[in-house]
């Protein structure tokens, strides 16, 4: 099982994510490209709020096409393409993800994205024992 562990040498993390995960030997691990806020369909979700959510809904599915669950995920990069978006960022993940799950995470914030309607881009790595 993956632990996380906050060092208490280290600031509090300031938000809902882990300053380190320990991965144990012989886990499996799993990258996913990164996820945008297009359904199955093609569609782009409107809004940076949505879009997101759909990025997390989009990287869920990728762990349970792979056997993986959300709890399974160590890292996550975050890219959005303006930093008013954060608050909707934060509150689509914790609407996906959850409370519990609190991976290691960064939060880049980008020019643009590989289309000019994207606002959104979720990057994740998962390991599991």
């Amino acid at each position: 099982m993956n632990e996380a562990v906050n060092p208490k040498t280290v600031h509090k993390p300031l938000g809902k994510y882990s300053h380190t995960i320990s991965v144990p030997p012989n886990a499996r691990w799993l990258v996913v490209s990164g996820q945008v806020g297009v359904n199955a369909k093609g569609v782009t979700a409107a809004g940076a709020k949505r879009q997101a959510e759909q990025a997390y809904r989009n990287v869920v599915a990728c762990l349970r096409a792979n056997k993986m669950a959300k709890e399974h995920l160590v890292k996550l990069t975050i890219y959005l393409t303006d930093s008013r978006f954060v608050d909707d960022a934060r509150a689509a993940r914790l609407k996906v993800l959850g409370e519990a799950v609190q991976p290691t995470s960064t939060l880049v914030i980008v020019n643009a994205l590989a289309a000019p309607d994207l606002l959104v881009e979720v990057e994740a790595w998962a390991a599991k024992a």
